[in-house]
């Protein structure tokens, strides 16, 4: 199957059933994995079949009569919800700082404990922070790394994976937000594969080992081939998954 086809047929049956709000096909399945791996990479305690209920019908059962859940996990897992659809409103357009804000502030501003710790919502970070054995950017650095890192990737013409990979890699590295950088950074390459017609990386929790070490190679080596190799991957995961969804059987 042409990439291309498949590409344009995906963005066609996202707006249509995003319109719609019909979340029985490729804009629920693509949500729910967004939203479950995303947060549980972040380390969510909800579970994927919890995460679907909370999409479908805003409520969802504990597993167990002891199980408990942190009203956090429940307030970002909305953030997100809420975080795609502003994705999907500006899809087609160019990526932009304020773009990347409000997707933050979408993902954010329901988060109680994020406004209690006085967190900067949808707004560059106010204080240091870090990441694994990344040296991130200062507060006072981020306007125009971020700046620059932007202007960059939209003057490219014909943006490829490896355009993508790079940008992922350096946003991550600058860690422009208080929190919330990882789950705004995979939306923004869930962006930027759509408007390019490149078939979609979705980051599932369970490679998130691999993910990382992807990502250490590029950020500290400047070696991109594991982390494309790694995207490309979760590339065919994704198209094995929705392309039923989007074409017709043959049978």
């Amino acid at each position: 199957m042409n990439d291309k086809i498949f590409t344009e047929e995906l963005n066609k049956r996202l707006q249509i059933e995003f319109r719609r709000q019909d979340r029985s096909g490729v804009y629920g399945y693509t949500q729910r994995s967004m939203a479950y791996n995303s947060n549980r990479i972040e380390g969510s305690t909800l579970t994927e079949k919890q995460t679907a209920s909370l999409f479908d019908t805003g409520s969802f059962y504990p597993d167990s009569e002891n199980d408990i859940f942190r009203a956090k996990d429940v307030e970002e897992m909305n953030g997100h919800f809420k975080m795609f659809n502003y994705m999907l409103k500006h899809l087609g357009e160019p990526l932009t700082e304020e773009l990347i804000k409000g997707m933050h502030r979408a993902l954010k501003e329901g988060v109680f404990e994020d406004q209690a710790n006085g967190y900067a919502i949808g707004d560059w970070k106010k204080r240091r922070n870090m990441v694994g054995t990344i040296t991130t950017a200062l507060p006072e650095e981020v306007p125009e790394k971020i700046n620059n890192l932007v202007t960059s990737y939209v003057k490219k013409r014909n943006v490829s994976i490896i355009d993508i990979a790079k940008f992922h890699a350096e946003f991550e590295k600058i860690h422009p937000f208080q929190d919330g950088n990882g789950r705004v950074g995979r939306m923004i390459l869930l962006k930027q594969c759509l408007d390019a017609n490149i078939i979609p990386v979705i980051i599932r929790d369970d490679n998130k080992l691999e993910y990382y070490r992807c990502l250490d190679k590029a950020q500290n080596k400047h070696d991109f081939s594991s982390l494309i190799d790694y995207f490309e991957k979760e590339q065919r995961y994704y198209v094995d998954n929705v392309q039923g969804m989007i074409f017709e059987s043959e049978e």
